[in-house]
């Protein structure tokens, strides 16, 4: 028994011999279009591949039922624009605490802190690069001016860096860094109306 978001799914009386080949046929028959697979269980169990091709070692004499959970990419950016609100708040707290080691003259623990901090926020702004191109038609004026921000902020704190001044440092990461990444919120909030709209 095949089931896909709820529904059951008759997959003709084609002769499918592992699962892998059920998953192929789930494709090819179009039930996936414009979909992303949140969720697989088999026999009722939550199903991972842990390796590439697992489904292929999955004879599927030894399956009863299949069940496939998914939702529509739409709603998925809007769920990964709820994860970027998270990620604000990860990227403040981070400002805070290399801030924090800083002045506590704890500098390798801080440098390296610091670093995760900045991946954090490449990931981030990569990440709301690709919605923005996916979803968001407008322009809108506190995406473009939160952006420049950072970028010269980032200018800024690398020539800092640079010298060692880490108490100045630590001064930009709390005083001019942390407020412009709350500023994200507003952007972030502006990018879910936009695929909303666009969904709709």
């Amino acid at each position: 028994m095949i089931i896909i978001d709820g529904k059951q799914y008759d997959i003709g009386s084609q002769n499918l011999e592992n699962l892998e080949q059920v998953f192929n046929k789930v494709v090819e028959d179009g039930h996936l279009e414009d979909r992303i697979v949140t969720d697989v269980r088999i026999n009722e169990e939550p199903f991972t591949e842990i390796y590439p091709h697992q489904a292929e070692d999955i004879d599927m004499s030894e399956v009863e039922s299949v069940e496939i959970v998914t939702m529509t990419t739409d709603d998925m950016a809007v769920e990964i624009t709820l994860e970027l609100y998270k990620v604000v708040n990860i990227m403040a707290e981070g400002s805070k605490r290399v801030s924090e080691l800083f002045r506590q003259a704890d500098d390798a623990e801080a440098l390296e802190t610091y670093q995760d901090l900045i991946d954090v926020m490449r990931n981030f702004l990569n990440m709301i690069g690709v919605l923005r191109d996916q979803y968001s038609l407008d322009e809108h004026p506190e995406f473009l001016k939160s952006a420049e921000e950072l970028n010269s902020m980032f200018t800024e704190m690398g020539s800092v860096l640079e010298n060692e001044d880490w108490i100045l440092l630590a001064d930009l990461l709390e005083y001019e860094f942390l407020p412009a990444v709350e500023k994200w919120k507003k952007v972030i909030k502006h990018l879910r109306d936009d695929i909303r709209t666009n969904k709709s």
